[in-house]
């Protein structure tokens, strides 16, 4: 039954991408991406080879011009797991109808909060083994959302998520997460991008986290800072993130040191190759220690580290 719906939505959306959009105020596009690795990853108890999706994606968006002050805009997209065992490899990302006009753009549906919108490009290993949000928290996705974004003031713009109670990461609690953002989170248009972000009750935490990026003599830098607070136990603790990449003609080298206070750190070195606009070859390394705890023979909690290590090569390719 999924797989009819998966192989009818792939069709149908392929097929409406041919026909005319005259009304349209955007075409509708067909887009994704494929990622994939040849990775070696030891996560504390021998090394596994692997053939790994890293975030492939399938999508179309687009939009509608209502009248000339207004446009409806969408977006559904899916995550494809080639490395999955199972042919039913589809998973939800961002899904989305809305309105837009000279009062901004107001969304509902499946969203990232804008928290985790304001990072903007400052990962250099997201969606890799080395992504932020393997030690700090707040990089959710949530099914019951609506955003809303102010026009742009200059290079500033706010934005805010409501997380309705309903929705399963909730727990019966709503939840708000804004963001102050500064600059083009590209740094085309701008040199620097800066934001701030809040989350108050979002998938059981509160967050405050600082994001800089920018281009300085030929180096792109960029820092994070995180304080992350459990809603249920008042735990808090914080850590910092710090990034850099260089270019030389078609090879880009990265590198990145994550932190978090009782939860480990994890530092990754990467090189990417362009073998043209849509595709290219890349390596990283990333090594990680992760704090956790077992039980002794009497019951009792003992803290202990794990060492982590992930290598790979692979291929991206965007359409």
């Amino acid at each position: 039954m999924m797989n009819a719906f998966y192989k009818t939505l792939v069709a149908s959306a392929i097929a409406t991408a041919t026909l005319s959009t005259a009304h349209a105020a955007e075409p509708l596009e067909v887009y994704g991406k494929l990622n994939v690795t040849v990775q070696s990853n030891d996560e504390g108890d021998g090394s596994v080879t692997e053939i790994q999706s890293n975030a492939s994606r399938f999508g179309v968006k687009g939009g509608f011009e209502l009248s000339d002050s207004l446009e409806a805009f969408y977006t559904i997209e899916y995550q494809v797991d080639t490395g999955n065992s199972s042919s039913d490899n589809f998973t939800a990302r961002n899904q989305f109808v809305g309105l837009k006009g000279n009062f901004g753009s107001f969304a509902v549906g499946r969203n990232d909060t804008m928290l985790k919108k304001s990072q903007g490009k400052v990962d250099l290993f997201n969606d890799y083994s080395g992504d932020l949000k393997s030690l700090f928290k707040g990089e959710n996705r949530l099914a019951q959302t609506a955003t809303y974004l102010t026009p742009k003031f200059g290079d500033f713009q706010v934005g805010v998520t409501y997380a309705a109670e309903g929705d399963s990461k909730q727990e019966e609690k709503d939840g708000f997460s804004i963001a102050a953002m500064y600059g083009d989170s590209g740094l085309k248009k701008s040199p620097v991008y800066a934001a701030l972000a809040y989350d108050s009750e979002v998938a059981g935490y509160d967050i405050v986290r600082g994001t800089v990026q920018g281009k300085i003599a030929g180096f792109v830098l960029g820092g994070m800072y995180q304080q992350e607070e459990a809603v249920d136990s008042g735990n808090s603790i914080d850590g910092y993130l710090l990034s850099a990449a260089y270019k030389i003609e078609q090879v880009t080298l990265k590198a990145q040191y994550q932190d978090m206070e009782d939860k480990g750190d994890s530092w990754s070195i990467g090189a990417d190759y362009a073998l043209g606009k849509p595709t290219k070859l890349f390596a990283f390394y990333t090594d990680r220690t992760s704090m956790g705890t077992v039980e002794d023979d009497e019951g009792n909690d003992l803290d202990i580290s794990i060492d982590e290590s992930y290598f790979a090569v692979g291929i991206e390719h965007k359409f």
